[in-house]
């Protein structure tokens, strides 16, 4: 991809990372039945989730217009394993290891799609439905939204899915067209 792409990772704040072909990501159903149970409490309140990302073939249509993902992830330590608020500080500092993933990558890629953990978190308040999106162009869909199961492509592109106890660990993917 690039000569200097383990700096840009390290710069980022990425933890592991694989690659893998598009064509061999699987978009599952039940991953996106999952968020429509709401868990998060992000589906149908944000730009970067479900519905608004589209349908899952929308989603599965967009990522094929790639040929390869970098999946990425990012480690942070909790107290224990109760530790919802080190989850949730790891979950917004995720959101910012990808806006500095991109930042980075920018200026070698002129087509590229980047998801990250659920949500956005660039406004207080979404404008998700009522108006259209202030950044369109900086907000990252949700991985899970598209319909990936996290723990299948971690395994896929060889990096851990667990990173040991009291630690949480957030995945995202970029998605670029290879020599492009």
């Amino acid at each position: 991809m690039l000569d200097n792409l383990q700096e840009i990772l390290d710069q980022s704040g990425v933890f592991q990372h694989g690659f893998i072909d598009t064509d061999k990501i699987i978009f599952r159903e039940e991953v996106r039945k999952m968020c429509e149970v709401n868990t998060c409490g992000k589906y149908g309140q944000t730009w970067a989730c479900p519905p608004a990302i589209g349908t899952l073939e929308e989603c599965k249509q967009k990522c094929l217009e790639y040929d390869k993902m970098l999946v990425f992830s990012a480690k942070y330590d909790l107290e224990d394993s109760f530790d919802f608020e080190g989850m949730t500080k790891g979950m917004d500092d995720f959101k910012a290891v990808a806006k500095a993933l991109e930042k980075k990558i920018k200026p070698y890629l002129k087509d590229y799609l980047i998801l990250a953990n659920e949500g956005c978190g660039m406004c207080n308040e979404c404008t998700y439905p009522d108006s259209p999106c202030r950044f369109p162009d900086e907000v990252h869909g949700s991985i899970e939204g598209y319909g990936l199961l996290v723990t299948e492509l971690a395994k896929m592109v060889g990096i851990n899915y667990i990173n040991g106890a009291n630690t949480v660990t957030y995945f995202g993917g970029l998605l670029y067209k290879h020599g492009k």
